[in-house]
């Protein structure tokens, strides 16, 4: 800390690691070494961004209120109010009970993305410390290391990059893979190392070209190259089906100058002694990045034929793209970072909004990770105000980021002039006019069309409540039946308010949740009976009329399907085939009238469209043998042999296949299997193995 504010006190800094390590005292991390060296590497990373005495305090202190018996008064009372708030930001929900791990991480996200609404340095310390447990997530069992870098790949990479920090999000991405893929990494790993001392040399000569070719021009540039990171060269190799022999550009190189002018210049320069290869010129400069990154990209025709990307930004621009936010720090100019400074991040204006409005967790979680999308185009309003969407984004997309009830009726749209229809995909500086008609209402096919997850949610939300308008008037007519056949009104009992009194005695909130319900077959309106007449009498209907949904789940309720259904028994399962569940996957169950309960994976797309009153809790029964039919698609290289090594590897695994399809493109293969599969564990362990096989390019499970 010395080093960047000399002047600061660091005395509470020393208190601080005192007290952490006197409330930890006792305790062992899974390495054996003592807690305290969490709390300090975290405080260190901190350091390293050149954050406040506060922040780092907080990072001192993250893990005291979650994981020992301090607490937060005590913190504020020792440290001030600042440092509790950022604190009690980074503190999980650990004593609250949730129904299932999946709601748990939603809440945990949900508190954390509120916290840093209000201080952004909570988000800060929550990266550090998830940097430092990804740097020492060997000590852990290889399912939770699992669990854990694919959260960090889909949440915590993504949220760095939204902030800026790229050593941090190139850290977390490299760190995750040699979790989630680790005969990747160590063959990357390998490769790179034997193509070091050629890669040295081509650097080496392309930055004294480079140097040479500005200097002629009386352009004062630093330029560097620095290779890259793994998981950069395995996305590459994985989306464009490449072996590692075929990836030239393992080296990116950087051009830093003084001004913005000379940055132009620069690339004049770079383009008149290398070919351009077109398309791949973008200009963060004069359209900036959301996380206010800028920067000028080219990819040109190197040396030796060999295409290198080119980086080209000022000294400050630098320190941006480096630090992000961090590079924004409010006390080098003595003040607080604002609210008004966090609003220029725009998505997490939009992952406050969901958080309001998405109660489902598997909606919640869903929307974050399809929000934090690395690649942006950018289109204009009519009035000439710019919006930033993910690339394949539509008009659809489009309409509901201008307003809600635009989007519900948007019929087509004007672009650049030119009628076009709502599947209209984006592209770099669109004009966008959106047409609408009264006519017009969302239908099940524009979850197809929108790509941002505000659109969906709003779709969604739109089908939801026509769903539950027709299930609260289906359960007003079956119950207004029912209660019928024993002399019994429906206005009547509503007038009297005991229609909502049964409903919450039933464990809904009030009488259009008690219909709903019961048009949806969550609750049974013999339910309802049982509350208003006598059991000799209920009993006596009973034998004389059953309910059609009662009955067909009696008569096949006791086929066991490996589920157990929350709070109600004897009911008809089914799997559904869009997501073709597996034992041990987190699954979500989906109640249809009159066909039971559904059960789907767990933010399966078909499950987010309905309407959440609809969903039951439902788990695995233990020990269940069930295997079951997955499809798997196995992308390599079209070489003899390879079709039989893939084969090899899955009936080494103890699997069936029971069909195999196989399409060739070029120089690459694309293989569908159907394999029968015992649980989610098997599945992963099956897809790993064949990964591992030389000439497999990605081997990953189909939906659908």
């Amino acid at each position: 800390m010395l080093q960047y504010q000399p002047a600061v006190d660091v005395e509470p800094l020393r208190e601080a690691y005192r007290f952490t390590a006197k409330v930890h005292e006792g305790q062992k991390r899974l390495s054996g070494e003592p807690y305290v060296t969490h709390p300090v590497a975290v405080a260190g990373i901190l350091a390293d961004l050149k954050l406040d005495l506060p922040s780092i305090i907080g990072g001192m202190l993250h893990d005291t209120v979650e994981d020992t018996l301090a607490t937060l008064p005590q913190i504020e009372e020792q440290f001030g109010p600042e440092v509790a708030v950022l604190v009690d930001g980074v503190t999980k929900l650990s004593r609250v009970n949730f129904n299932s791990r999946e709601e748990k991480q939603a809440e945990n996200f949900r508190k954390m993305i509120l916290a840093m609404a209000k201080d952004i340095r909570v988000v800060l310390i929550k990266l550090a410390d998830r940097t430092h447990n990804m740097r020492t997530l060997q000590y852990l069992p290889d399912e939770k290391q699992r669990r854990i870098a694919q959260e960090t790949l889909d949440i915590y990479a993504p949220i760095a990059h939204r902030l800026g920090i790229y050593w941090i999000k190139s850290e977390l991405e490299d760190l995750a893979l040699k979790y989630l893929r680790p005969e990747v990494y160590a063959e990357l790993k390998h490769n790179v190392a034997q193509k070091k001392k050629n890669r040295e040399k081509y650097t080496n000569d392309v930055i004294s070209r480079m140097s040479k070719a500005l200097a002629e021009e009386g352009i004062d540039g630093e330029v560097s190259g620095r290779p890259k990171h793994f998981f950069s060269i395995f996305r590459k190799m994985e989306n464009q089906s490449l072996d590692f022999s075929q990836v030239y550009d393992l080296v990116g190189f950087r051009v830093l100058v003084d001004t913005q002018r000379e940055c132009y210049e620069a690339l004049g320069v770079v383009h008149s002694k290398w070919r351009p290869v077109p398309g791949r010129f973008k200009d963060y400069i004069a359209l900036p990045k959301a996380n206010m990154y800028q920067s000028l990209h080219t990819t040109v025709i190197g040396p030796n034929a060999q295409r290198i990307e080119i980086q080209i930004r000022t000294q400050d621009m630098h320190r941006v793209a480096e630090e992000g936010i961090a590079s924004h720090w409010g006390y080098k100019k003595g003040q607080d970072l604002q609210v008004t400074d966090i609003q220029r991040f725009t998505w997490l204006r939009q992952l406050l909004e969901w958080q309001q409005h998405l109660s489902d967790p598997q909606e919640f979680l869903h929307s974050i990770k399809e929000d934090l999308f690395p690649d942006e185009v950018y289109v204009f309003t009519p009035g000439g105000d710019l919006h930033s969407f993910p690339k394949g984004a539509t008009i659809i997309d489009f309409a509901y980021r201008i307003h809600s009830d635009i989007g519900q009726h948007c019929s087509g749209a004007r672009v650049n002039g030119r009628l076009v229809p709502f599947k209209y995909i984006l592209r770099n500086g669109d004009t966008v006019e959106i047409i609408t008609t009264q006519e017009q209402t969302p239908s099940r096919d524009w979850l197809k069309v929108a790509k941002t997850p505000r659109a969906k949610s709003r779709i969604r939300a739109w089908m939801a409540a026509q769903q539950r308008e027709r299930s609260v008037a289906l359960g007003r007519e079956i119950l207004e039946g029912d209660l019928a056949r024993h002399g019994l009104e429906y206005e009547t009992l509503q007038d009297q308010g005991t229609i909502e009194t049964l409903g919450r005695e039933l464990g809904v909130r009030n009488e259009e949740g008690l219909l709903a319900g019961i048009g949806y077959g969550k609750v049974m309106s013999h339910q309802v009976l049982a509350k208003l007449l006598p059991p000799e009498e209920i009993q006596k209907d009973n034998e004389q009329i059953e309910g059609g949904l009662e009955r067909l789940f009696r008569l096949v309720g006791s086929r066991d399907r490996g589920v157990r259904v929350k709070g109600i028994d004897d009911v008809l399962v089914r799997f559904a085939r869009c997501c073709h569940p597996l034992p041990g996957e987190d699954i979500a169950g989906i109640i249809t009238r009159g066909r039971g309960v559904t059960v789907h994976v767990a933010g399966c797309q078909t499950a987010l469209e309905v309407d959440p009153a609809r969903k039951v809790e439902v788990s695995w029964a233990e020990d269940v043998q069930m295997p079951r039919a997955v499809k798997i698609e196995v992308t390599c290289a079209d070489k003899p042999g390879l079709l039989a090594a893939i084969s090899s590897a899955i009936s080494e695994a103890g699997v069936n296949i029971a069909r195999a399809h196989i399409r060739t493109f070029d120089d690459r293969a694309v293989n569908t299997f159907e394999i029968m599969i015992g649980d989610f564990d098997q599945l992963g362990r099956v897809l790993q193995d064949i990964s591992r096989v030389k000439g497999v390019y990605r081997a990953s499970r189909v939906q659908g």
